[in-house]
This record gives structure tokens, C-alpha cells and sequence, in this order.
């Protein structure tokens, strides 16, 4: 089975943006980044530890009923807040945005972008820094219409996307070109064999 195309509304920013920060670690994992995922983890580690405490509190309540539940439900409330707002905290202050953190031969990427309210222009902040990375940190700043990696029916064209991304990021048509005289490379061995 053929592997269908996305189809979205381009009408819509935020189906623009999803789609676009999906392909993104795609891309980047097929050029050889290695992708960190500690961001998501620790997400996901307060959010589920969130619901155990919710589970927990109704489990407590019915089994030994409100009045004897009423002390310890008013700490699992406490405590489920107090995880709320770390995840909230964490999603808005330390994530911000963030779609992508990878490595490769020890230099680390960080991708954050954003759209502007009824702007259909996709901005990209990179964070590079590592032991090939001048000044311990370097930041890109980029920015690309939609209409670029989208044709007019709202499907998804990925050449233009990578070419963005190619520019973009430094080193990374760099790291495309080795690569493909790797491929190159890799396919003369096999038509000799």
C-alpha cells in the first residue's frame, strides 16, 4: 500500500504548524541526528505520576468511604495541584516551544518554533552548541512562509521543507552532501558484488 500524502486545511495555521513540527524530527533522525528525548520524558513522568495520584484519591475514597478519605483526599489534592503546575510550568517556561533536541557527532541542536496570530510564516530559533560549535553556543534565527512546503490542495511537499531546514541549520547541507557520497559509495560496492 502506497503511503499517503498529509492533506490539510492550509487555511489553518495550526494544522500548518503541527505538520510542518512533525516532519521536522524526521528529517533531522534520516540525517543522522540522534534524537534526545528528555523533554517529552519528563512530561509524560509528571503527568501520568498526576493521574497515579488522581487514581489513588478515588481509589482511597472508595474504598473507605468520604469521611474517612477526607483527610488524606485534601494531600492528594495538594499534591496533584503542585503537579499541575510543575507540568504547566515545564510545557510554557522550560520547554517553550521546542520540537526538536538531537545530536550528532557531539554537537547538540535544539529546534523551537512558533507561528504569529493570523500570519502564516513559520519561525524557527536553533540552538546549536557542543565541541564543533564556535563560542560554546550559536543561535539562528529563520523564518519561512508556509506556501513554501505546501502546495495549493493543502498537501505536504517535503523538498522544500528540507531545503529550509538545509539552509537553516548550519552544517547540515554539509552533513546531506557526505552522506550521499556515502550512498553513492555504498551502491558502486554493491553493483560490483
Amino acid at each position: 500500500m502506497a503511503e499517503e500524502r498529509p492533506k490539510i486545511s492550509i487555511h489553518s495555521l495550526s494544522d500548518l504548524k503541527n505538520t510542518t513540527d512533525d516532519a521536522i524530527p524526521n528529517y533531522l533522525n534520516s540525517v543522522g541526528y540522534r534524537q534526545i528525548h528528555t523533554l517529552t520524558d519528563v512530561r509524560l513522568a509528571l503527568g501520568f505520576t498526576a493521574c497515579a495520584i488522581a487514581a489513588a484519591a478515588f481509589y482511597y475514597d472508595f474504598k473507605f468511604g468520604f469521611e474517612a478519605a477526607k483527610t488524606i483526599t485534601f494531600y492528594f489534592v495538594v499534591s496533584y495541584f503542585v503537579l499541575n503546575t510543575a507540568l504547566t510550568y515545564w510545557i510554557w517556561g522550560v520547554e517553550a516551544g521546542t520540537i526538536y533536541v538531537g545530536e550528532n557527532d557531539g554537537v547538540r541542536i535544539k529546534l523551537s518554533t512558533h507561528t504569529e496570530k493570523h500570519s502564516p510564516i513559520y519561525h524557527m530559533t536553533i540552538e546549536m552548541s557542543g565541541k564543533n560549535v564556535s563560542k560554546g553556543k550559536h543561535v539562528v534565527q529563520a523564518k519561512e512562509p508556509f506556501t513554501h512546503w505546501f502546495d495549493e490542495q493543502g498537501y505536504f511537499v517535503s523538498k522544500p521543507l528540507q531545503s529550509f531546514l538545509e539552509s537553516s541549520i548550519p552544517d547540515l547541507a554539509a552533513k546531506k552532501a557526505v552522506m550521499a557520497v556515502r550512498a553513492e559509495k555504498l551502491e558502486q560496492i554493491m553493483e560490483k558484488s
